[in-house]
């Protein structure tokens, strides 16, 4: 895609679903990609086996790939990630904020610390790792792109996941101040809003027929999205190809934003 083969991008959460199809599609587009992961591969064995498959792939595809171990939600970590990457390959031209996590539960029985868990890391992690990315950017008078993997969630309210959808409203809001107080400076910034998904979060109702058809009956395209089709939107928002788009949300939701109740007119002519 125009623009992207020589980049430098970072992944946040690149170890495995959306994340990892985007790794993967930047290096298709010709790309060199450090794939950050959360959790210790010494201490999960699944983190170990997603990390090194993506890793294979963005390989097979000819990019050079750089991992990063990091806790988005702490700052040291943040830092340390930035550093490690600067210091290997000497530039960064993107930035997808893609790590994120979610917790489920009635709003009422929630716990303080569970809410401030997922806005640290969906929402302050996001602006922690951007502000580095444009500090950098500012710096070397550099232009760069930042992509903030967000959510129909940003505006489709989701009960018992109230930090989640909280988290998701701020990234939208980040991503429209970002992109004003930025865009004089050449730095563009957007976001991609996925609707349902097939990932291995979403295990649960995927691979149950009766979870899954309720799930997709709220789409009016009929069927869940995938994650290829995520990473696709991300790459082009990064490409030349939308050199003049920055501040906006592109929802990749099989139409799940239209208010799909109204598909059948029920006003009271």
């Amino acid at each position: 895609m125009k623009g992207i083969p020589n980049k430098k991008v970072l992944v946040t959460g690149g170890s495995s679903g959306i994340g990892q199809q985007i790794a993967i599609k930047f290096a298709e587009y010709g790309a060199d990609v450090a794939i950050n992961y959360y959790r210790d591969r010494a201490e999960a064995e699944t983190t170990g086996q997603a990390i090194e498959w993506c890793r294979n792939q963005v390989q097979q595809h000819g990019g050079k790939d750089l991992l990063l171990q990091a806790d988005v939600s702490k700052k040291e970590d943040v830092d340390r990630m930035f550093d490690t990457m600067l210091a290997e390959w000497g530039t960064i031209d993107y930035l997808i904020n893609n790590a994120g996590i979610q917790i489920p539960a009635d709003s009422d029985a929630l716990s303080v610390e569970q809410f401030a868990r997922v806005i640290n890391t969906n929402t302050v992690g996001a602006f922690m790792c951007a502000q580095r990315a444009i500090q950098y950017w500012l710096e070397q008078d550099k232009p760069g792109v930042i992509i903030n993997v967000s959510s129909v969630h940003q505006v489709i309210p989701k009960p018992r996941f109230v930090g989640y959808s909280v988290s998701k409203g701020g990234m939208q809001n980040m991503t429209t101040t970002l992109a004003l107080e930025y865009a004089g400076r050449n730095i563009r910034v957007n976001a991609i809003g996925p609707g349902a998904t097939v990932t291995p979060i979403n295990r649960a109702w995927i691979d149950d027929p009766e979870k899954r058809v309720m799930v997709e009956s709220h789409i009016p395209m009929g069927r869940a999205g995938t994650a290829e089709e995520m990473a696709e939107a991300t790459a082009f928002l990064c490409s030349d190809l939308a050199a003049y788009i920055t501040g906006q949300t592109l929802f990749v939701d099989g139409g799940l934003t239209l208010y799909p109740d109204f598909r059948i007119a029920w006003s009271s002519e």
